[in-house]
Order: structure tokens, then C-alpha cells, then sequence
């Protein structure tokens, strides 16, 4: 029978949870790098059993782990952590090798700032060999590693963009934070950085373009600016790589012609603010959104933790509530930390910043909590195991 593997990555370390085809019984297994912040996690669409993981410290730095065996157990390829004088992880750290751009980019108060290194937000393995590997960076940059996380090389092109000087942090940091990969076209991909927006390579990663066209910001001082929009997520359906869905600062957006240009699809929701946006394994216009209440009131609306389903591809959306605490309620649910798996019925996965993970195995129509009280989730990610 086919079963699933939840990866979630938490503010003090990482856990897997295991279940059977019909996702009942979960067993946990954790923390991995108790005390660590794990930013990320994913596995390899080329192989399950290759995982990476993104482990941060304030203290010690950025680390990648690597697991090979299903997250058993871990290495760090490359060895432990050291730093160059960007702060970007070196050496015996991964070997990351961080291309010199000259320039800064605009800080909060319109400020020029240098570009520097924090940490490693996001991490996208190819989807056809295990040991390519993309990682979203925080100051916003892109990396990729050919030999299963060793060493890294910074696909330049994106920070040298003439736009760059003119991007700024989000609330949380300027992070590359999606990274998309068209499975029909390899040489395409879509990535989104906050607060500059979202942008598209169509060779590799060597030219980029900015793809905001009908992207709206009030708080800019240019709210059509072609760069400056906060993208908090975008999410496709790999049949239909054109088709796009994008979560923003505000408003829920949707793109036929692979982020050209974009509408809104907000519609009846109870607040068009929120982080995660994902679509349905089999229902390429079924997507999924969690609103919180505002931009600096991160909790759902009311106090009720609510999934709000659109099977029209936006516009119209349903709440999905039956097993989710209706009353008091002020958790978050970050970018990161939804996900679907691809068994029939699909199941809908997301994590809060209250510990819990919550799981449906019927697209939605009914929730369960399958653990809870686990550091603040910030990433779910999950693998269909054959």
C-alpha cells in the first residue's frame, strides 16, 4: 500500500511523520537537530530517500543536511560550518561559492544596503537527478548544488537583474523564499523574493525578467511598480505549468500565461491577506489559502482557524472547518507549511506556529490534528511513498 512522509521542519528541529495509504495512524519521529532551526525541508522528486535539509542558527550559521535513507539518518556534505567574509557558509561548510556582485539594495528606510548572507530559506531539488539542488537565500539570491549539496554556485544573473538596487526586505527579511521548476520546460523556472516580487528565467537561470504585470502594492511608491511587490507564496500544478497562483501581501492573485500578467481572485474570501497557497494533486483548479486577519495581526480572522477551498481556480471559495478549532484560535500558518500529497483521495497538510500539523485525506472536507505542541512549524512538505 502507499503511504506518506511528512517532513516538517519546526524552530527547534526537524520531525517526520509516517502513515499507511489511509493516513490514520502517524507515527513521529524527531526532533532531528534538536535546538536548530529548520527553515526547510524537501525530498527529491528523483528519489524519496534523498531529503535536504536548511538548518540555521543565529549562533552558528547556515548548515545543509543531507539524508539518504529517508531521514534516518543525516550528513552534511561538504563538513561543518565556517564562513567567508559575507557570512556565506564556505570551506568546510557545504563549499557554497558566493559570486561577487557589486552594488547594494534599498533597505526599509530607502537606504542603500550591501548585500550580505543569512540564511538558506527554501530548498527545491530537481525534479530529475537527486543530487541537483536549488537554494533561496536570504539577502534574496539563488544557488545550486550538482553534486548533492557539496558545493554551491550562485546563479548570478538574478541579483545582477538592473531592477536589484531597487529591492527591499519584506517584514520577514529580503528572502528568495519559491522556487518553481516547469516540469514540461527545463530550462524555465519562477522564483518569488520578498519584498521585490516574483521573476522568470527562460534559459537556465542565466537572464531573468520580473513577472508582476497586474500586481497591485498600496504601500509603494509606485503601486504598479514592475519590481517592490511582497510575494508571499506561489503554487502550480505540474500539468499546467502556465497557470499560476500566487498569494500576496494582500490579495490573492492568478496567472494563464506563467506570471505575464496576473488577476485578482480574492473574491469572497474574509481577508485576502495570508502566507501559504497550494493546489490539488488531481484538480489542477482547486487551490487552497488559509487568511489570517492582517499584516500585523497574524492570526485567522475571528479567531477561527479556517482552509478556504476554491474548486474554480479563484473567486469563488468555501470554508473548510469540520476538525479545526472554531473559537480562540491565533496561530499562523507560514509560506512554507502547506502541502498535498498526490494519493487518491489528495491529502492537504499544513503546520502552525502553535506546533500543531493538521491533515486532511479528503481534500479538505474534514481535518485531524495528527500531533501537536511541536516547536512553531515553519515548513510541511510531503512525499507520496510507493
Amino acid at each position: 500500500m502507499s503511504g506518506v512522509r511528512l517532513l516538517v521542519g519546526t524552530r527547534k528541529g526537524a520531525f517526520i511523520l509516517t502513515s499507511d495509504g489511509k493516513r490514520k495512524n502517524w507515527k513521529v519521529d524527531g526532533p532531528h537537530f534538536a535546538g536548530w532551526e529548520i527553515y526547510h525541508m524537501k525530498g527529491s522528486p528523483a528519489d524519496p530517500d534523498r531529503i535536504y535539509a536548511s538548518q540555521t542558527s543565529a549562533w552558528f550559521g547556515q548548515i545543509i543536511q543531507r539524508s539518504d535513507d529517508g531521514g534516518k539518518s543525516w550528513n552534511t556534505p561538504g563538513g561543518g560550518p565556517a564562513t567567508n567574509p559575507q557570512g556565506m557558509p564556505t570551506g568546510e561548510s557545504n563549499k557554497f561559492v558566493y559570486a561577487g556582485v557589486p552594488g547594494t539594495h534599498q533597505w526599509y528606510d530607502g537606504t542603500q544596503h550591501p548585500w550580505e548572507f543569512k540564511r538558506v530559506w527554501h530548498l527545491e531539488p530537481s525534479l530529475r537527478d537527486p543530487n541537483h539542488v536549488f537554494a533561496g537565500v536570504e539577502d534574496a539570491a539563488l544557488f545550486e548544488s550538482r553534486d548533492g549539496g557539496g558545493t554551491w554556485q550562485e546563479l548570478s544573473g538574478l541579483r545582477k537583474h538592473d531592477t536589484g538596487p531597487k529591492w527591499q526586505p519584506g517584514a520577514g527579511g529580503m528572502c528568495l523564499h519559491t522556487i518553481l521548476l516547469d516540469p514540461a520546460n527545463e530550462k524555465r523556472m519562477s522564483v518569488a523574493i520578498s519584498a521585490a516580487g516574483a521573476f522568470r528565467t527562460d534559459d537556465g537561470g542565466k537572464t531573468w525578467k520580473p513577472i508582476n504585470r497586474g500586481l497591485h502594492s498600496q504601500y509603494i511608491p509606485d503601486p504598479m511598480a514592475e519590481v517592490g511587490h511582497c510575494v508571499h507564496r506561489i503554487a502550480m500544478h505540474p500539468s499546467r505549468p502556465k497557470t499560476l497562483f500566487m498569494q500576496k501581501h494582500w490579495d490573492v492573485m492568478r496567472s494563464d500565461d506563467a506570471g505575464d500578467s496576473w488577476r485578482e481572485v480574492s473574491g469572497n474570501l474574509p481577508s485576502d491577506f495570508g502566507f501559504p497557497v497550494d493546489v490539488h494533486a488531481h484538480e489542477p483548479e482547486t487551490i487552497y489559502v488559509v487568511p489570517i486577519k492582517s499584516d500585523s495581526e497574524h492570526f485567522p480572522p475571528d479567531g477561527k482557524l479556517r482552509v478556504y477551498r476554491s474548486r474554480t481556480g479563484g473567486n469563488e471559495w468555501e470554508e473548510l472547518t469540520k476538525g479545526l478549532p472554531q473559537r480562540d484560535c491565533y496561530v499562523n500558518v507560514l509560506r512554507d507549511a502547506m502541502s498535498v500529497d498526490s494519493l487518491d483521495r489528495c491529502g492537504v497538510y499544513f503546520g502552525t506556529t502553535g506546533g500543531q500539523v493538521y491533515a486532511s485525506a479528503n481534500g479538505g472536507d474534514s481535518w485531524e490534528p495528527i500531533v501537536r505542541d511541536l516547536p512553531a512549524v515553519l515548513s510541511v512538505e510531503v512525499q507520496t511513498l510507493k
